[in-house]
């Protein structure tokens, strides 16, 4: 995500330990019976041709040979039945995935693992008046939910690519194409969202920031470069319904002296996401996450390096079409009193790294986001004018690359969205780099603070 900047103002492993494989989400509603047509339309080719043939009169008007008809075997989705069908349509390389809705035809989502709050929360687990509160919210929830299951999909789906000599151009367009076909705009019954956002489909940018860059990269136009074995790349993207942000993230490598790094990383996160709660005090999380964090070590090249919390960069708060909600989450410790509150949504992110455990902004940018209260600024280039027409009309509040703009068949653009950025409707967020030669990691999760109970909402089998 647009990951919160304490100085600013305005992640699957692909390793071999099994706890950590991606794998397709079994889902609780069978997918609908469907024929596989290009199965059909196959067989009935070649029914026509073999027909055809045995049509044709011998030479010297001899009787004709019945020519046997070649029967094709129609190709069985994997795993066979509608199972089957439900995991091809999620599997990775060439295939298209399918509307979510062709899972869940009721339209009903599944719960996420939740947990129980402690002390003096304990009470909401039974209270019939909390009970109360969530009925008034399903409609809300299910729509997290779904840009969750959503998540977890996309996930499986661009897993066959998580390789060496992958193009991170092409990891990126695929993962984004999955998550526009699991989403379609164009068939979701809601009311018209504020500000003419999008009603579901991308969040933000991709973010496949490699080794010290910790986050904010994606590649532009242009940019070939490639993942390679002893790459650390945090692959952190989005989804989103009616506005309700699913925003997480996980590292990737491949060479196990990474292991520690990423372990520390991951065992951060999940404390963080245990230390969440209605009432939790953000200093609190914080100095739990950076306990974690700092008890592990990583050997490189015969050099020690104790693992160092990011401690300019945390986890936020959620709101509708709205990334950073104006909450930060910290990652070290700190005298941040305030408290998480009953229905907030929380992205709790940490962030590692073997150099100093400081990030600064570095590199060419790819990232921006419309400010969410800008105020209306006098722009005198006709040409900034229409790139923010196009802004608001496709993104919204929500965060954008190049890339996107691109795919608009938007071109020489770069002059006015500097001037949108000079006058401060669009904010940039170039990537945040620690020292060069140091390896940063990342996991984030995006948890619900329901009134009975915390639902970890993009939890899945792989992390």
């Amino acid at each position: 995500s647009l990951s919160h900047r304490s100085f600013h103002s305005p992640s699957v492993m692909a390793s071999t330990t099994d706890d950590n494989q991606v794998t397709a989400e079994p889902t609780k509603e069978e997918p609908p019976a469907t024929d596989d047509p290009a199965a059909d339309s196959d067989g009935e080719d070649d029914d026509d041709e073999a027909a055809a043939d045995g049509a044709a009169p011998e030479d010297g008007g001899e009787k004709k040979k019945k020519k046997k008809k070649r029967k094709k075997k129609k190709k069985k989705a994997a795993g066979g039945g509608e199972e089957g069908k439900a995991a091809a349509a999620n599997a990775g390389g060439g295939s298209v995935p399918s509307p979510i809705e062709d899972f869940y035809p009721t339209g009903i989502f599944p719960e996420n693992p939740t947990f129980p709050y402690p002390d003096d929360n304990s009470y909401r687990t039974s209270s019939e008046e909390m009970r109360d509160k969530e009925r008034i919210e399903l409609d809300i929830y299910n729509h997290a939910r779904q840009a969750a299951e959503v998540h977890r999909r996309v996930r499986a789906h661009i897993k066959p690519l998580l390789t060496p000599g992958t193009k991170l151009i092409d990891l990126c367009e695929t993962l984004e194409n999955a998550t526009r076909a699991f989403l379609p705009d164009s068939i979701l019954d809601l009311k018209e969202s504020p500000n003419g956002q999008q009603r579901r489909g991308i969040a933000f940018p991709t973010g496949c920031s490699l080794n010290h860059v910790a986050a904010h990269y994606t590649p532009n136009k242009g940019d070939n470069t490639v993942l390679g074995y002893d790459d650390v790349m945090k692959l952190d993207f989005g989804t989103q319904v009616d506005g309700r942000i699913i925003d997480s993230a996980f590292t990737v490598h491949f060479n196990p002296r990474y292991d520690p790094l990423v372990d520390a990383v991951r065992e951060s996160t999940r404390v963080g996401v245990r230390e969440a709660g209605i009432d939790a005090r953000f200093n609190e999380i914080g100095a739990a996450i950076q306990e974690a964090m700092e008890a592990f070590e990583v050997e490189l090249d015969g050099r020690t390096y104790g693992v160092k919390a990011i401690q300019n960069l945390n986890g936020h708060n959620i709101e509708q079409f709205r990334i950073h909600g104006g909450k930060s989450v910290p990652i070290v410790r700190g005298r941040e009193q305030t408290k998480m509150e009953e229905g907030e949504l929380y992205a709790i992110e940490t962030f590692g790294s073997t150099g100093k455990g400081y990030v600064r902004e570095d590199l060419e940018c790819s990232h921006y986001m419309k400010v969410f209260d800008a105020p209306r600024a006098p722009l005198r280039m006709a040409r900034a004018k229409q790139l923010l027409g196009s802004i608001d009309r496709n993104f919204g509040t929500l965060a954008f690359c190049r890339r996107y703009l691109d795919r608009l068949g938007e071109d020489k653009y770069l002059m006015a969205l500097k001037s949108l950025c000079d006058a401060g409707v669009v904010e940039p967020y170039p990537p945040l780099c620690d020292q060069k030669g140091s390896y940063t990691a990342q996991f984030e999760h995006t948890l619900l603070l329901r009134p009975t109970c915390k639902e970890v909402l993009s939890k899945g089998d792989d992390y």
